[in-house]
């Protein structure tokens, strides 16, 4: 009778931004494709800002903007790193909305960016998004099979408990 009632409930990470969904391993940066940093997926924006995927705690902005990191109340650690070759930008296309510490809900707009000056200065828009302590094995993921993501309404990676 008590088995289930301390079962934990997968945590479901949203995508940040709306645009078409591309698996981690096709993202044009060794770092992101081989999982260097972790399991992920990416997304190829279309449009709007960054959002959370989230409810949870920033852990970390870049100083040149361009990423962000989010612990979600289950301890996942995810990055949403905004566009390819970006940090060369320094901070240049992107308006931060959050600092370390902040509480976020799901949704909440974390960045906002100029995908025209990013498209223009960066290698690619491409966004990766990536759990940094997949490695630890202690939970598994399962990826969306759509290929278009709604900002908040498309859950992207699934995260449960082993």
């Amino acid at each position: 009778m008590f088995k289930n009632l301390f079962k934990k409930t997968p945590l479901e990470i949203y995508a940040p931004v709306n645009g078409r969904v591309i698996p981690i391993e096709e993202v044009p940066d060794p770092v992101f494709s081989q999982k260097m940093m972790g399991e992920g997926i990416a997304i190829m924006p279309s449009n709007g800002g960054i959002h959370s995927p989230v409810e949870g705690t920033i852990i970390q902005v870049a100083p040149t903007k361009h990423a962000v990191g989010i612990l979600a109340k289950d301890g996942t650690e995810i990055l949403i790193h905004i566009g390819l070759e970006t940090v060369a930008l320094e901070g240049e296309g992107f308006t931060v909305r959050v600092n370390e510490g902040d509480r976020v809900s799901l949704g909440q707009l974390l960045i906002e960016v100029d995908w025209e000056y990013i498209g223009t200065h960066a290698s690619s828009t491409v966004t990766p998004m990536v759990i940094t302590n997949s490695h630890d094995g202690n939970k598994q993921y399962t990826f969306t099979e759509e290929k278009e993501g709604i900002q908040g309404q498309t859950v992207m990676i699934t995260a449960s408990g082993k």
